[in-house]
């Protein structure tokens, strides 16, 4: 006999207001973000993203599959947006030396260029909107409260669509 879904557990007061304040921020910082960018740079946030965290990477190269990892992407969105980087001379893919089935992602002199004329103002926009009215105090809540909630996301099993 199937058993009945208990009730739901709802919100309470205080729960309600920092959702409907957590919702808030995850709709209105990525447009914003995009819009600096986009303006400043020709880049969506998530371009430069790619080409940051292959800028920050040891030679400037990771393998694609530790790349969508670190951009929260999967190997589908991240191979279109490489090919778009690729196009733009940015980007290119080679074969790991080791391993045949695994490609790597490799930021060019061109892109790291790009990479370093759009970053002053992406930092600047990311201080202004998310660091500059916190503490220190505040600043680390917040590292601990976001790496909890991505821990939730990952031990959920739930796949995002990217």
């Amino acid at each position: 006999m199937p058993e009945t879904p208990s009730e739901p557990r709802w919100l309470d007061d205080d729960e309600r207001e920092a959702w409907l304040a957590l919702v808030a921020i995850l709709l209105r910082l990525g447009p914003a973000l995009d819009s600096q960018l986009t303006r400043d740079s020709g880049l969506t946030h998530f371009d430069y993203q790619v080409i940051a965290m292959l800028s920050m990477a040891e030679e400037q190269t990771l393998p694609l599959s530790e790349l969508a990892d670190q951009v929260n992407s999967s190997l589908s969105r991240l191979s279109h947006v490489v090919t778009k980087l690729e196009d733009r001379g940015w980007v290119r893919r080679e074969p790991h030396p080791t391993s045949r089935r695994t490609t790597l992602a490799v930021l060019t002199a061109e892109g790291w260029k790009v990479v370093q004329a759009a970053a002053p103002g992406h930092v600047e926009t990311v201080r202004s909107l998310v660091f500059d009215g916190l503490t220190r105090a505040q600043v680390n809540q917040l590292r601990a409260i976001a790496t909890r909630i991505g821990e939730n996301i990952g031990e959920s099993g739930l796949r995002t669509l990217r």
